[in-house]
């Protein structure tokens, strides 16, 4: 598995490719940890809200907050231009950066 994933990303060391994954599993907990609260913060609490709106919403609140901070979380572990990269090539596909 971690062959794959040195193959794919283009990664010299298995050290790093662990690093990578770790970062992407704290960053996954903490961004949907964080939506919560962001959510109860804007007034759109789950046992009052409809859940064809509230997941959605909860959705598109915890796709800004992971990428945020995947590269925060990427930068205290030496990672930035990893991740600032992959953040470039997913706006591009996004359409959001040219």
């Amino acid at each position: 598995m971690i062959r794959f994933f040195k193959e794919k990303w283009k990664i010299k060391s298995n050290f790093q490719t662990l690093v990578i994954i770790f970062i992407f599993s704290i960053t996954g907990s903490i961004s949907v940890y964080i939506a919560t609260p962001t959510l109860l913060f804007l007034g759109i609490e789950k046992e009052f809200t409809n859940p064809w709106v509230y997941y959605p919403i909860r959705i598109l609140i915890i796709f800004p907050i992971y990428q945020l901070i995947i590269l925060l979380i990427g930068s205290i572990f030496g990672q930035f231009p990893f991740f600032w990269n992959m953040q470039k090539k997913i706006l591009k596909k996004l359409k959001i950066k040219k």
